[in-house]
């Protein structure tokens, strides 16, 4: 019953806000919304794994924090044994951390066709064909 009152609900309020909202059609209002700057690009193009990287980092870190609350309620009961827990816990979160940022997670500038190759030591540089220039 409740379902179907929730339902019965939801169809109203989509068909009321469709009947008695303006229908403003113009090229501005269908153009797609990016923080005021002109749209570039096609909205189907790929996105950079640092993008999902950080976004699981994010979750990581905020999950780390959500163990600290209940510790902190109980610290005073649990004496030094919680102190040393937590100091290995968040040991192992650093180490989680500064692996990523090792591995240059976090560096969102950076990207493997941005770091130039170094040339070969001994060598005069040479052309596309092979050639010296």
């Amino acid at each position: 019953m409740q379902s179907v009152l929730a339902l019965v609900i939801a169809i109203a309020l989509v068909t009321l806000s469709y009947v008695i909202g303006k229908k403003v059609k113009n090229r501005v209002k269908d153009m797609p919304y990016e923080c005021g700057i002109e749209p570039t690009g096609d909205a189907r193009e790929r996105f950079s794994v640092k993008f999902y990287l950080v976004a699981m980092l994010f979750i990581l870190f905020d999950i780390e924090a959500i163990f600290l609350y209940p510790w902190a309620v109980i610290y005073k009961q649990l004496k030094m044994f919680a102190f040393t827990e937590m100091l290995v816990f968040v040991a192992f979160v650093m180490a989680g951390f500064f692996f990523v940022w090792k591995k240059g997670v976090l560096d969102w500038a950076k990207t493997e066709r941005d770091t130039p190759t170094p040339a070969p030591l001994g060598r005069a540089s040479l052309t596309m064909e092979g050639r010296r220039p």
